[in-house]
């Protein structure tokens, strides 16, 4: 190419030479061309010279990082984990949530801020006394989700609060070995991957399988809580199959069942037949049919009929009468022993002690009177199954009945039900109906509203089985639980979960605590075998043959004296059951601790202080920690109990996977696209296809662009913020996306306001004198003084929402403070000082701006600890002496803030703020820019207000945006006026600051739409049928809008009139 360049600059370019001289300027603009082909073919070359090269990950600069979304910034300083955080480098520009998370966590926990001890030798007395509340312990199967986030951005808050407020402060972390849960998990694992059984292994392989299984994901829990900023002490983190604890288990198996407290029998349970165990009443879903409604059941191929009600007849014995009885479960008539009608009925008066005959076994079924039965329902005679129904076990009681099992612990029908046996139960369902046809005795089937029991871990149908198994006797207990309660002893808050405490305790039944599992902890129980003729042989039904020990050897010589036989003639067989896991959850409370040791954590630390949950698990989990402490310790195991409220979408509905409303905290954290959530469902493989559309569908009207990333801050302190007391949270995600916003409006304005710190500022070792500034007195500027004594009710109203636990209060009073107080008045009024050359003035308000900073971040880090931390470790500390992170730092004190309270002041900043909020309106209605500056006259009735705004007069200049504000002026021609109340009248001269015609034309072309739009809703809201057919929340709406339109036609009246005058 440099041929080329030369030749042309040289003259003619033809071959012959004869083509004419080029001008200079045609020279010039042709050597400018070629530079230009030139640089292009550089370039290129470059490009292709680069693609040409094998792609080596060596070849990248050792900083380059992974590809990010544009805007988002990270924290790339290398900072080995656990150090402190580099905060010598500039604050980014924006807010981001990764880039403030980054490092801190690490940092707090290697330096032991959360530990109880932090500052103390270990056990030594805080004269501030502590603060001491246990997890409530996730699933080591569970991913967090918004109710685990919600749980622990409120104990996290309260726990940050007491640890702030000088307490010795501990939240124990722990970890449910979640039986159930994670058997299934383990199970489905093994038959993925190896295609076994847990039978196929044997019990102890298959439990050395699930060790395996929590040993390699159980941190991830812990992990999750890590990311929510939870101020955990992992150093006593707990795991309820860990040694320590499952000897708690242990003890407290054995105390109880020596004094008759735990004991067997034989009861109908909630029995789960793909799971071949008793299960709770929690993981039982009891969901609602409106009637006729076809369900998927595991290990059914076809789907099974529910919300229907058959009736079908018996034949009364020796006549040809018949009784027609109805069910909702046909097949368990197999199983009937009797049918029953009410005493009163003379109906069936002539019935009473006769029998009816069972058409498919040989089996007389007598005809027994019982007041339970009511007779306006159905026939009035109800079949009686003692063996598969509540109801009918209570009957079958009553009338001493046979309790006959008509279904194996699989679920099929047993062998003594003739053609029938041996089918699963749902085939048998139709077998049965097809049977009764054939016999005649069917009669008829229609829709039925009902209720049915799901296993939430199988999604089985849960069976009302006959079992033995392990109870504790409630009673006494739920009697003393009651009466805690009633005395004070024991605090519920809110208190309007008192009665759901009254109403469980005064119904209560026993506790049934055997589940016919593999993991969890093995009952220490033992049945009974003696080689002794004068012994009988025991039945495994009868308590009198069961003993309990903490070592077998200890149940043998329990044994041995029970039956007065030598201890080699015994022999024992522990029992295969495994304990609730509710049951081990129970003792959290001290098995932490290390009872039944006397261990110093333990008379340290017990009883806690509080317990916070969800009123879901009030009696799950809330009454059986009270029943156990109470008996096994004879103290309460907390003082106080907090109920937060359930998480609901924004629609109000529960969360469900099958909506898809169910949501990963940390995708709200870290963000997730539509096609993200999409991605997760369709991964689930406990749904079914049509459940994954429905949900699928749910996400992309809730969801049509995905989850924003919000950050940890923002989630929690939206969650917080929507814990109203007694009332389910509607949490809708945009609004926790608000709170980023504000996060952002946060960081910008401490950004800005460490301008005007700058780098040599020092705050003064005390806080600034109550008059505002260093010097304090009436000199002190207004509004230094003003935002002081807002700090002061901002302070006031936190402590008191934490001490009441009024989360909405605290963060409220936070917010306020920092969007409407600091950002939007306080810095916009200081600029002009700023701006000035008064330096006293200047050291003043920097005083009084960074006890503000300082504070502020201090109120709000409970709720925000990420932020608040990034934040206050770039502000300089008042003396060397102060902690080194916020979480160890006093909280604000009412008492040390409440001289600044000024309420006259604020009362004067209010109607200030009222003539801004008045000439702003103006201006906009008149489009003048902020740049633009007028002149303001405040025109007051009388003396008082008028030197109320003579106070801040210089206030309103600066925010009203005015060149200057005169109060009792005389106004000038050619002003807009607007009225601020009834005592003052705001005149913002316009004339030369606006073209009066261009204003008048834009004002009338506004004031045509809203005519249109308001003489619309008037002819809608006239409508004869308006109040009969249109909702009551859209006529409210509409009513509002109304009013809005007719108040804005008005404001634009009077600016067309003052237009008019200039």
């Amino acid at each position: 190419m440099s041929d080329t360049k030369d030749s042309a600059a040289a003259g003619p370019a033809g071959p012959e030479g004869d083509a004419p001289p080029k001008t200079a300027k045609q020279l010039e603009k042709e050597a400018k061309k070629q530079a230009k082909l030139d640089k292009l073919k550089q370039k290129q070359d470059k490009l292709a010279e680069k693609a040409s090269k094998p792609k080596d990950k060596k070849d990248k600069p050792e900083s380059k990082r992974p590809e990010r979304p544009a805007g988002v910034t990270t924290y790339d300083v290398e900072t080995p984990a656990g150090e402190r955080k580099d905060t010598t480098c500039a604050l980014p520009d924006a807010y981001s949530p990764q880039y403030v998370e980054a490092a801190w966590y690490d940092w707090w926990e290697k330096q032991g801020f959360f530990s109880p001890d932090y500052g103390r030798k270990p056990g030594e007395v805080n004269p501030k006394g502590q603060f001491v509340m246990v997890i409530p312990p996730p699933n080591v199967t569970a991913n967090l989700h918004l109710g685990h986030a919600l749980t622990n951005s409120v104990e996290d808050a309260i726990t940050r609060w007491h640890r702030m407020k000088g307490r010795s402060a501990l939240w124990v972390p722990g970890c449910d070995h979640a039986g159930i849960a994670t058997q299934v998990v383990v199970e489905k694992r093994l038959m993925r991957e190896q295609k076994l059984t847990r039978h196929d292994l044997g019990r102890d392989k298959f439990v050395e399988k699930v060790w395996e299984w929590k040993n390699e994901k159980g941190h991830l829990i812990y992990e999750q809580l890590r990311r929510l900023g939870s101020s955990l002490d992992w150093s006593r983190v707990s795991f309820t199959m860990d040694p320590m604890l499952a000897r708690a288990v242990t003890e407290s198996f054995v105390l109880l069942h020596d004094e008759g407290v735990i004991y067997r029998s034989l009861r109908l349970v909630n029995w789960s037949c793909s799971l071949k165990s008793a299960i709770s009443d929690i993981e039982v879903e009891k969901r609602e049919l409106p009637g006729r409604t076809l369900l998927s059941v595991p290990g059914y191929k076809e789907k099974v009929e529910f919300g229907v009600l058959v009736s079908f007849a018996y034949r009364v014995e020796g006549t040809d009468e018949e009784l027609v009885v109805a069910t909702t479960r046909v097949e368990t008539m197999l199983g009937d022993t009797a049918v029953a009608v009410h005493p009163d009925d003379k109906r069936y008066a002539h019935l009473h002690g006769k029998f009816v005959t069972h058409p498919f076994v040989e089996r007389r079924l007598p005809i027994v009177c019982d007041s339970f039965v009511e007779m306006e329902f159905g026939t009035g005679a109800v079949k009686i199954t003692p063996a598969h129904d509540p109801n009918d076990y209570e009957v079958g009681k009553r009338h001493n009945l046979p309790f006959l099992t008509m279904m194996t612990d699989e679920g099929r029908i047993t062998d003594d039900c003739g053609q029938f046996s041996g089918m699963p139960r749902f085939e048998a369902r139709r077998a049965v109906l097809a049977a009764l046809k054939e016999k005649g005795l069917y009669k008829e089937t229609k829709d039925n509203p009902m209720v049915v029991p799901i296993c939430t871990r199988s999604k089985d149908i849960i069976e009302p089985l006959i079992k033995p198994q392990w109870y504790v006797r409630c009673d006494e207990m739920a009697a003393d639980a009651m009466a805690v309660v009633k005395s004070g002893e024991l605090r519920i808050i809110p208190e309007a979960h008192e009665k759901t405490w009254f109403r469980w305790m005064t119904d209560i039944r026993d506790w049934c605590i055997s589940r016919q599992l593999w993991w969890g902890h093995r009952i220490p129980a033992y049945f009974v075998t003696v080689s002794d003729d004068s012994v009988p042989r025991g039945e495994e039904t009868d308590g009198h043959y069961w003993v309990s020990g903490r070592t077998e050897e200890e149940a043998r010589q329990k044994a041995a004296a029970r039956f007065n036989v030598p201890a080699e003639k015994v022999a024992l067989r522990q029992d295969p059951d495994v304990l609730d896991t509710w049951y081990s959850s129970a003792l959290f409370p001290f098995s932490v601790f290390g009872w039944p040791d006397q261990t110093e954590d333990l008379k340290r630390f017990y009883p806690t202080s509080l317990l916070e949950t969800g009123h879901d698990i009030i009696f799950f989990w809330v009454a059986r920690m009270v029943f156990f402490g109470r008996k096994l310790l004879g103290k309460l195991p907390f003082k106080e109990v907090y109920f937060h409220a359930m998480v609901c979408d924004a629609h109000g509905r529960k969360m469900s996977k099958s909506l898809g409303n169910v949501i990963d905290p940390l995708d709200v954290i870290r963000g997730i696209s539509l096609e993200g959530l999409h991605k997760l469902l369709q991964e689930n493989t406990n749904l079914d296809p049509a459940e994954v559309k429905r949900a699928m569908q749910g996400q992309k009207e809730d969801y049509p662009k995905g989850i924003p990333e919000c950050g940890t801050d923002a989630l929690r302190f939206a969650l917080c913020a929507y814990t109203t007391q007694g009332r389910d949270i509607n949490l809708d995600v945009l609004r926790v996306q608000g709170y980023r916003f504000f996060c952002n409006k946060l960081w910008n304005a401490t950004k800005f306001a460490m301008l005007y710190l700058g780098d040599d500022f020092r705050p003064s070792e005390q806080l600034p004198a109550a008059g505002g500034g260093e010097s304090g007195g009436a000199e002190a500027d207004p509004m230094d003084r003003w935002i002081l004594s807002r700090l002061s009710a901002a302070t006031e109203a936190c402590d008191a929402g934490f001490v009441n636990y009024d989360f909405p209060s605290a963060t409220t009073a936070c917010y306020n403070f920092w969007l409407y107080d600091l950002c939007d008045v306080y810095l916009e009024a200081i600029k002009p000082v700023f701006a000035g050359d008064d330096a006293a003035r200047k050291e003043s308000a920097r005083q009084v701006l960074y006890t503000c900073l300082e504070t502020g971040l201090r109120l709000i880090s409970p709720f925000m600890p990420f932020i608040s931390e990034e934040l206050f470790q770039r502000l300089p500390r008042r003396t060397a002496a102060c902690p080194p992170s916020i979480c160890v730092t006093a909280y604000p004190e009412p008492a040390e803030m409440a001289a600044y309270r000024d309420a006259g002041l604020e009362s004067d900043v209010e109607f200030a703020q009222k003539v801004v909020h008045a000439v702003r309106s103006m201006r906009a209605q008149y489009n003048l820019p902020n740049k633009t500056r007028a002149q303001l006259v405040l025109r007051c009735a009388d003396t008082e207000t008028a030197e109320r705004l003579r106070r801040l007069q210089a206030a309103v200049t600066t925010l009203s945006y005015s060149a200057s504000v005169q109060v009792d002026g005389e106004p000038p021609a050619g002003c807009a006026i607007a009225t601020v109340s009834d005592k003052c009248e705001a005149h913002l001269l316009l004339k030369g600051l606006v073209d009066p015609e261009k204003e008048r034309l834009r004002l009338e072309k506004r004031r045509a739409q809203l005519d249109a739009t308001l003489e619309k809703l008037s002819a809608q809201m006239a409508m004869s049928d308006y109040e009969s057919k249109v909702p009551q929340d859209v006529r409210a709406a509409n009513t509002e809008k109304h009013g809005q339109l007719a108040t804005e036609i008005e404001s634009l009246v009077r600016g067309l009139q003052h237009l008019l005058a200039l």
